[in-house]
């Protein structure tokens, strides 16, 4: 829970009260808050990179501008290229007040992908990075509240925040290394001080009761006796649509009590280490050097990647995140020391696996992007 502690103290009792209704306030190092997104790594990506929107927006006096505001059109080798952001033009807007708005940052910026993938394992849910840019005294939006719980990171100048809780209105002043926990619902506005403001909120996307009770419900729909038509002449004769209504209701309340908690949990935890973002930071190198990996080879587990196993049958589901392999479930004992370790080399695996079997299994595993060779 490395990211959890750096962004709010407590990290298991953060994960406890998660959720919680009160406003959360914590003091982190400047330099570790700083190195996620510094002034001059959003210069970078507003200058030297082909960011296009809607990765950016951009706000001012309340309301988002629209693309064409900060974008231009381009071609690659013969193509069109639209929504190509605009450096100068985002500069020019910028300098005249306006909010520059980075969007989406967990999917391409390496620290924040980095962090965000810890927060999404220690809490089990959703998670997504933007950042907000704004020039000295301006304030890019009104107040507003978010549907999300989201975790504000200031990393350069400060901003002072007005928010409205149940105690009321207050104003909290943010600085490089203060964190702030916001509830879902809190309205708020935050607006820059004497120099230019660089905050990052890591939003927090709930699976709630509703989205797995909806699809257990959903499932026993799926029976094709449902498909049947409602009765004829049940508008002249309503016992008919009744009876039928009765029936059928009796068994989907039937088959919903059925359902296993456990199956429910399962099937929750393979959708959740499945559908995660990839993160491969190395992984052309490490496909470089995976035909060189020997029983010597330093192998480490890529950072807040899991490596969850569920036997079934004959076979080993490993998931990793964003994908889930299939294997013999005789790997399942060399698997689960693989899991256990933070590095190893192939040679530790020959309790289970002879010298060709442990190298095409660790070959496999750096492919898969859960290892990576040490250099």
């Amino acid at each position: 829970m490395d990211a959890l502690h750096l962004l709010t103290g407590d990290a298991q009792a953060f994960v406890e009260k998660v959720w919680a209704s009160h406003i959360h306030l914590h003091h982190a190092d400047p330099g570790a808050l700083v190195a996620l997104l510094s002034l001059d790594d959003v210069d970078h990506l507003l200058t030297s990179t082909a960011l296009r929107a809607p990765a950016l927006r951009i706000a001012k006096d309340g309301s988002v501008l629209p693309d064409k505001t900060f974008t231009r059109e381009a071609a690659l080798s013969g193509q069109p290229l639209t929504g190509l952001v605009d450096a100068r033009k985002v500069l020019d807007l910028f300098e005249s007040g306006a909010s520059v708005v980075l969007q989406g940052l967990h999917r391409y910026w390496p620290p924040l992908t980095g962090v965000v993938r810890e927060l999404e394992l220690a809490l089990g849910h959703a998670g997504q990075a933007n950042a907000y840019l704004t020039p000295p005294g301006s304030q890019g939006f009104a107040v507003h509240s978010d549907s999300h719980d989201v975790i504000v990171v200031q990393t350069h100048g400060t901003k002072r925040w007005e928010l409205h809780d149940e105690s009321g209105a207050r104003e909290i002043l943010l600085e490089p290394g203060t964190c702030m926990y916001l509830p879902a619902g809190t309205p708020h506005a935050a607006r820059a001080q004497d120099t230019a403001s660089l905050h990052v909120t890591i939003g927090l996307h709930p699976t709630t009761w509703r989205d797995v009770i909806r699809r257990v419900t959903n499932d026993v729909l799926e029976d094709e006796r449902y498909d049947e038509p409602l009765p004829a002449g049940y508008l002249a004769e309503p016992t008919a649509f009744t009876h039928a209504l009765d029936e059928h209701l009796a068994a989907f309340r039937r088959e919903v009590a059925e359902t296993e908690a456990g199956q429910v949990l399962a099937d929750q935890t393979t959708r959740f280490l499945t559908r995660r973002s990839s993160a491969l930071r190395g992984g052309l190198r490490d496909r470089l050097e995976v035909a060189r990996i020997c029983d010597q080879t330093t192998l480490e587990r890529r950072p807040a990647t899991p490596c969850v196993l569920v036997a079934a049958g004959d076979k080993l589901r490993v998931l990793l995140g964003d994908r889930e392999l299939r294997v013999p479930i005789r790997l399942e004992e060399p698997l689960r020391y693989v899991a256990a370790q933070t590095t190893l080399t192939p040679a530790e695996l020959s309790p289970w696996l002879d010298p060709q079997s442990r190298l095409v299994l660790t070959r496999r595993l750096v492919r898969e992007g859960l290892l990576r060779v040490v250099v």
